[in-house]
């Protein structure tokens, strides 16, 4: 069933209970493995310099969701890309062909999301396999 799962986070409350969600099903499918992607975007990034103290604070951030996994035992991996978050989300789970793909509704940058529409639903119109949206 979903065995291969693209988790999208970006730190934010949605995409914690997103990785909550994740975990469940991960638990309660055998052998499943969650890809976890978070994406740096360019308009985030003015230098390389900054683009490594974003990373950086960006996978603190996320050390939470990680030691969760750990201790419940679940099988995964982390990448970071970077680039626009809805295009480069989509891109990367129809290259690697994922089961399902579970995002939060709602992401850390809530200004732009309402002038140009959530990361979530552009993901949701263009990826290639099934979409777990989580509130």
């Amino acid at each position: 069933m979903y065995r291969k799962i693209l988790l999208a986070l970006d730190g934010s409350e949605h995409s914690k209970r997103a990785a909550k969600h994740a975990m469940e099903l991960a638990l309660l499918v055998k052998d499943s493995t969650i890809q976890i992607i978070n994406v740096i975007g360019y308009s985030q990034t003015k230098t390389e310099v900054l683009h490594d103290e974003l990373k950086l604070k960006r996978h603190e951030t996320l050390e939470e969701i990680e030691e969760t996994f750990q201790k419940a035992n679940i099988s995964y991996s982390m990448e970071f890309e970077r680039g626009e978050p809805g295009p480069t989300i989509v891109e990367y789970a129809n290259k690697e062909r994922f089961d399902l793909l579970i995002i939060g509704s709602r992401g850390l940058n809530s200004l732009q999301e309402m002038v140009l529409g959530s990361v979530s639903h552009k993901v949701a119109k263009r990826v290639q396999c099934p979409v777990l949206i989580i509130k």
